[in-house]
């Protein structure tokens, strides 16, 4: 039998232990520091061979297979979520999913923890980071010109592979819907109000917050069937290929639990319940005024379903050709049916 003292060396040991594995688990300098981090997993940094890839996810409910091939690609390395707001809820699921030494969440609110030197260090120590869902207008107005930016881009020159839903996908692309100017508890942007007048102060697009080569004078949106958002990625495509003289301009719409998950070399495959929107045009729009509905002809849709590939650089891929157009803010269809799905 032990002895009371030997119990009382035993009983501060099992405490001790249980508050280095509660910390894992809990937000680090959570009273003092302007972010929050919580940590799941092993408590040591590991460098692992990771391999570089882009997840872009449509949102709504989350997309194993999504996840799963970032874990793979990152080699079992640290996993991390960034969030503007919210909790650590991604990381018992991801954690479910896959075998990784660390999942993390680093939530940062505001411009000040942003810029704070934590963390830029554990960006710098990710082997795969996921930018969740939300406002992108967050991630514009408190992470735009800080470390958080460079780190980014940094982690894509380093080839660790990013991804993002909702939000975290509308970043992705060289341009951007930012949602600035959007009320706070007011209704989404949608493709009605935008298609009726294209410069509705609404309509905010911010430029290269990433840089991918592959999504370059492309911009993506999300939601995009379950939320009839077609109307509004066409004006968003006037507006940038008007706005920065561009010969042409692309838009990528993923529709919810949907998600093409993009190689370097921008080769991507379809994952999902949903399908993926392929959209270009090199005419500009015949009616682009304050004011006036939009008026745009010859826009090429690629749709291409769960199981199908896309070259982004071709842009090309097994996908459902068909063309749009929209006369006085209403889209046609050459699809049966005039269907713009």
């Amino acid at each position: 039998m032990l002895s009371l003292s030997s119990r009382c060396v035993q009983r501060r040991v099992l405490t001790l232990a249980a508050a280095m594995l509660a910390a894992q688990f809990l937000p680090i300098n959570a009273q003092t520091a302007p972010y929050h981090y919580f940590r799941a997993g092993n408590a040591n940094d590991v460098a692992t061979t990771t391999q570089a890839g882009f997840a872009l996810m449509g949102g709504g409910k989350d997309l194993d297979a999504a996840f799963r091939w970032m874990c793979q690609r990152a080699g079992g390395g640290d996993f991390l979520i960034l969030r503007a707001t919210g909790t650590d809820a991604y990381n018992p699921y991801i954690q479910d999913l896959c075998h990784l030494n660390s999942v993390a969440t680093l939530v940062i609110p505001n411009r000040a923890a942003a810029n704070d030197p934590f963390v830029a260090e554990t960006m710098s120590k990710a082997e795969a980071i996921f930018i969740s869902g939300g406002d992108q207008a967050n991630y514009i107005n408190f992470w735009q010109g800080t470390p958080v930016q460079a780190q980014l881009n940094a982690a894509i020159q380093k080839g660790i592979p990013i991804g993002g839903t909702s939000a975290g996908l509308a970043v992705q692309g060289e341009y951007i819907y930012s949602a600035q100017n959007d009320p706070p508890d007011g209704p989404d942007l949608s493709s009605k109000m935008a298609l009726s007048n294209p410069f509705i102060p609404r309509v905010v697009i911010a430029h290269a917050f990433l840089n991918d080569p592959a999504l370059k004078d492309t911009i993506t949106d999300t939601h995009f069937v379950t939320r009839d958002r077609m109307g509004r990625l066409l004006v968003f495509m006037a507006r940038i290929q008007a706005d920065h003289s561009l010969p042409s301009v692309k838009g990528i719409g993923i529709d919810e639990k949907t998600a093409a998950l993009m190689d370097p070399e921008g080769h991507a495959t379809i994952v999902g319940s949903g399908a993926a929107y392929f959209i270009s045009t090199s005419d500009k729009a015949a009616v682009l005024k304050d004011g006036a509905p939009l008026t745009m002809q010859r826009i090429d849709v690629q749709k291409v379903l769960p199981g199908g590939s896309f070259d982004v650089h071709a842009w090309s891929g097994n996908s459902e050709k068909y063309e749009l157009s929209v006369d006085a803010g209403v889209i046609h269809s050459t699809q049966k049916e005039g269907k713009t799905y």
